[in-house]
């Protein structure tokens, strides 16, 4: 049985859930408190970090990674597209996402960020999903009209977008349809952690 190691309030952790929930399987999730986290998680995962999944003797970490695992090890229903050619712009859409949404997430996850910091990282997530947010206007979901793996990817964000006081502008209204099409997944309502829930109400 798969094992995965979540933080309660991970963003990361949160993706991972999504899509064990998305693929109805046994599994077993291990909640980690990120502030006193247990000492085998850094012989785990060198950079000491959640999620974690373990099944049998692989260990893996990083969440994309974990996710693209779980698909290719339980393909029904399938989440990264079937055609390399869509697989390979799938993965360049996930890639963007860490490097321009994902990576200012960290500063604002960090307890050590300053208010600075968190601002403008608040700034070029707020640009950058308002730029992402025409898209919706034409498709359902990132990649057309089928859900998939970066639509996970992003779901967690979005979530997250008042508990991080992220303000978005009304160009971006057919982002926040789009991400209530997302909340609105059974896989995803099962993923969240009581933590989770409370940062909306």
């Amino acid at each position: 049985m798969m094992i995965l190691y979540s933080g309660i309030t991970c963003p990361f952790s949160h993706r991972c859930r999504f899509v064990l929930y998305e693929k109805g399987m046994d599994f077993e999730i291990k909640d980690v408190d990120i502030f006193n986290k247990p000492e085998d998680l850094a012989v785990m995962n060198p950079y000491n970090q959640v999620p974690v999944l373990v099944e049998r003797d692989l260990i893996l970490h990083e969440s994309n990674i974990i996710n693209e695992y779980i698909d290719e090890r339980f393909p029904h229903p399938q989440l990264m597209p079937g055609d390399p050619v869509q697989r390979g712009r799938g993965r360049l859409v996930l890639y963007r996402l860490e490097r321009e949404l994902f990576s200012h997430v960290q500063a604002l996850e960090a307890p050590e960020s300053t208010s600075k910091e968190q601002a403008k990282a608040r700034e070029a997530i707020s640009q950058g999903l308002t730029m992402l947010a025409p898209a919706f206007s034409k498709h359902k979901y990132i990649m057309g009209d089928d859900f998939s793996m970066i639509d996970v990817a992003i779901a967690p964000l979005l979530w997250r977008l008042d508990h991080y006081d992220i303000k978005l502008g009304k160009n971006a209204a057919p982002l926040l349809k789009y991400a209530e099409r997302l909340f609105q997944r059974e896989a995803f309502i099962e993923a969240l952690t009581p933590a989770e829930k409370a940062m909306r109400r």
